[in-house]
Order: structure tokens, then sequence, then C-alpha cells
């Protein structure tokens, strides 16, 4: 009886031996796949790298890195406006990884603002709100984490301006269609529809200015922000009911226009990095 029970021990340790070795060779492979993965991502390889990348995370369901450049590789397929379902599948399967990310990793900032960035690409053509708010939510959550990062604080500030100008696009179609003199797209809102836009987005345009300018208080030079900065804030003046208040906002995108070309310009003129 004691050399049987001897027998199944010793069994019992071949058998979890092997387990490990097995778990081991896993591992291995996983970061092998990785590896092969990322050389293939760097030569815009995407198709095969997508194929290690799953490899890897199949045989190491750990390895956090083959799961969130699996879902890059989806998301360098994906264009921006193409109607295809192959293209939209695309941008779906990186959403689906990154969410996946985040199930064991909920305060991922690169899941977190990727899924924030592919479904901003997605929500634009055709133009979905419901997905431009889910968009800003996440970049919303990136700023959370991590109070200073500019690109969050200017992804905001980017959708609220898109939502705005869609809204103040829509409501002057809608305003020209019945109307004995259409308005112009540069032209100030009738009163009426004012108000409207007013009560429908005034707190976007408000948001938006508020995060554009926290954008650029992290990052001084940070010429993409006030370029939208600049926008955001002649939506706000298609707001104003006094005509100095008006031609003061458009002013100040003025203004702003003329520091994004002094920044372009002193980024063209600038050494290159290592010269004399």
């Amino acid at each position: 009886m004691e050399r049987k029970s001897h027998t199944v021990s010793v069994f019992v340790l071949l058998a979890v031996a092997f387990s490990f070795a097995m778990a081991g060779c896993a591992k291995l492979k996983a970061r092998d796949d990785l590896n092969k993965g990322v050389e293939a991502y760097k030569n815009a390889q995407f198709d095969a790298a997508i194929e290690y990348f799953k490899d890897s995370a199949a045989n190491d369901p750990t390895l956090t890195n083959a799961k969130l450049y699996l879902a890059q590789a989806y998301a360098q397929q994906y264009i921006p406006g193409a109607p295809s379902e192959e293209n939209k599948r695309n941008g779906e399967q990186a959403i689906a990884v990154w969410k996946e990310v985040l199930q064991s990793d909920p305060n991922n900032l690169t899941a977190i603002g990727g899924i924030g960035s592919m479904l901003y690409n997605m929500a634009g053509t055709p133009f979905n709100r419901d997905m431009m708010e889910q968009a800003k939510d996440y970049q919303q959550k990136a700023i959370g984490l991590n109070p200073n990062d500019s690109q969050a604080y200017y992804w905001v500030g980017v959708i609220d301006y898109w939502i705005a100008y869609r809204t103040n696009a829509q409501l002057r179609s809608d305003y020209n269609l019945k109307a004995k003199k259409p308005i112009k797209p540069l032209d100030p809102l009738p009163p009426p529809i004012r108000d409207q836009f007013i009560q429908q987005e005034g707190q976007t345009v408000q948001e938006g200015i508020g995060d554009l300018q926290h954008a650029i208080q992290i990052n001084p030079d940070y010429a993409n922000a006030m370029a939208y900065l600049n926008l955001v804030l002649r939506q706000k003046a298609d707001m104003e009911t006094d005509a100095d208040a008006r031609q003061a906002d458009e002013k100040q995108a003025d203004d702003l226009l003329e520091k994004v070309k002094e920044i372009n310009q002193k980024q063209m003129t600038a050494p290159a990095s290592g010269t004399q």
C-alpha cells in the first residue's frame, strides 16, 4: 500500500513538473512571437504582425504588451471614413482588444487613450454624436488618471469643437431651408437660432475652451491646441448677443492663429538635434 502511494506521488510530481515545463515553453514562445510581431509591425507588415501578436497573447494571456501591440496593429489598418465592413471590423477589433487589457488593468492609459482615439475616428464619417461622447468619456478618464496629460485635454477640446460645429451647421442649414434670405457660413446667427445654439451647445463650447486652454497651460507651444481653440472661439462668437463681444472672440481667435504661425515657423527654422 505504501509502495503504491509512493508511485502515485511520483506520477503527480512528474505531471506537475511537466505542466510547469509546458507553461514555461508557452511563455518563451509568446515572447518569441511578440518579438517577431514587433519586427513585422515596424516593417508595416500588419497582417503578419497581427497573427504573431494573437499567438503571443494566446500562449501567455498575462503578456499585456502583446495585446497592446495587437490592438495597435488593428488600429493601423483602420482608415477613417472608409465605409467597408472590413475597415469597420478593424476598428472594432482594436477597441475589443484594448477593452480586454482594461479588464485586467483598468488604469492602463495606453488602452484608454487608444479606445478614445479610435472611437473619435469612427465617429467622424458619418458623424455619430453618441460615439463622440463616448470618445470624450475615455479622454476624461485619462485626465482623471493623469491630470498633466495635455494631449487628453486637447482631444476633449477637439471633440467639443466638432460637436458644436456640427450643431451650428445643422441649425444654419435648417434655417436656410425656410428663410427668404439665407445666412452665409460666416454670418452671425439670427437671434432665435443663436439662442437655440446656446441652449444646445453652450456648455460644450465652454468645456472645449477650458480644456484647450488647460492643454496650452501644460504645453505653452501646443500649436494644435491653439488652432482648435481658435475654432472653438469662433463657435463662441456665434453665441454672443453683443457685437463687441463677438468681435473680441474673433480677435482672440485671429491672435491664436498668428501664434500658431510663429510656433510653426520657429520649429521649421530650429537647428536639428545634435547639430552645431
